[in-house]
């Protein structure tokens, strides 16, 4: 770039701080996805993932010290953190990265429901239990990826639209029944 106008406040006050702003969204974006990646197992990713989101930051971090007179790329630095944090999550959301475990609490007849997930090719358990009011409910347990919560839910409404249900985070499973098209073997199973 022309030394002229890399000296000019049009530079100094907009280029370097926007410079700055997606470098940082570039190095939280993979930081978070990575962090993600190994809270997941998924390890095998993240250090390639660590080695360009520090280079990254090393970079934007090497102008901010060059430039310490310059509030505006201070702004700019923390913004480019905020935006990459919420970007990275939207593209976590969106990679649905992992398995769950699914569990359907249900006061009406769940056969029709429990039929339905494994049809659909969905391992389930389940069993009866004493709800919170003491009355007998249907519990239903099933692990499945998380892409696949969306089809799932679909059933869920379809079957049984007042069931409650709540998904938890799996960071691995040992054994189970899937159908093909529902294949765990991505994912890292437990010794």
């Amino acid at each position: 770039m022309d030394a002229t106008f890399m000296d000019s406040n049009l530079f100094n006050y907009l280029v370097l701080p926007l410079m700055i702003f997606f470098a940082r969204i570039l190095d939280v974006t993979i930081g978070t996805i990575r962090i993600v990646m190994v809270s997941k197992g998924q390890k095998n990713l993240a250090p390639l993932l660590g080695f360009f989101e520090v280079f990254i930051w090393i970079l934007a971090m090497s102008k901010i010290v060059q430039n310490l007179d310059n509030w505006v790329c201070y702004i700019f630095y923390a913004g480019g953190f905020a935006a990459g944090n919420f970007i990275g999550l939207m593209i976590e959301e969106r990679l649905a990265v992992g398995i769950v475990q699914l569990q359907i609490i249900t006061r009406k007849d769940s056969t029709k429901l429990i039929n339905a997930l494994k049809n659909a090719g969905y391992g389930i358990t389940h069993h009866n239990a004493e709800g919170a009011t003491g009355k007998w409910v249907s519990v239903i347990y099933s692990i499945v990826k998380r892409n696949d919560l969306g089809n799932v839910a679909e059933i869920i409404k379809q079957y049984n639209p007042n069931a409650f249900y709540s998904i938890n985070d799996v960071k691995f499973v040992n054994r189970g029944i899937t159908a093909p098209s529902h294949d765990l073997s991505g994912i890292r199973m437990g010794k």
